[in-house]
């Protein structure tokens, strides 16, 4: 076994065990669990729990969560039913990694130059642990999907040199 495919195997597991954490934060936060959710979502809406972020964004976000987790999980599996289908897996993790990654970066960015003027409605609280714990971990599992799907398009290039017949 080679290097490259144990270390797409890390990656996509590395993906895979950030999207259960997630996904297990979020559902803890669904059940009544508070701690760091006043942080995250801020205490308004950490406080009155409106049905609606209940449902979508702690029950629906834990569930697109366990989504990612799979994806990941199949990213690091060493091999796809079929090409198609490593394509499809591939193009879904550019995409998560894309998405967390624009996440992380934007609100950091928003955050650190105070462009939007958020100084009334976001707490220091909530600025000082989304700048040094929720970005970096958005983008932390943007580069695992990113990497998790590089390591595809490296395993599926090197088994088509391998299967060159020159």
């Amino acid at each position: 076994m080679s290097l490259k495919t144990e270390s797409a195997w890390r990656w996509g597991y590395v993906a895979c065990v950030w999207a259960v954490i997630f996904a297990g934060s979020h559902f803890y936060w669904a059940v009544g669990g508070d701690v760091g959710l006043s942080v995250s979502a801020g205490r308004q809406l950490a406080d009155a729990r409106p049905l609606w972020f209940v449902l979508v964004g702690l029950w629906g976000v834990g569930a697109l969560c366990l989504v990612g987790a799979l994806l990941a999980w199949l990213l690091a599996q060493s091999r796809a039913p079929s090409k198609p289908a490593r394509r499809i897996l591939r193009y879904l993790g550019w995409g998560v990694s894309c998405i967390l990654l624009t996440r992380g970066i934007v609100v950091e960015f928003l955050l650190l130059t105070d462009v939007t003027h958020l100084d009334t409605s976001v707490s220091a609280g909530q600025r000082f642990w989304t700048l040094a714990l929720w970005n970096p971990w958005f983008i932390a599992g943007g580069l695992a999907f990113g990497m998790s799907a590089l390591e595809v398009r490296r395993r599926d290039r090197s088994s088509l040199l391998r299967s060159d017949p020159r």
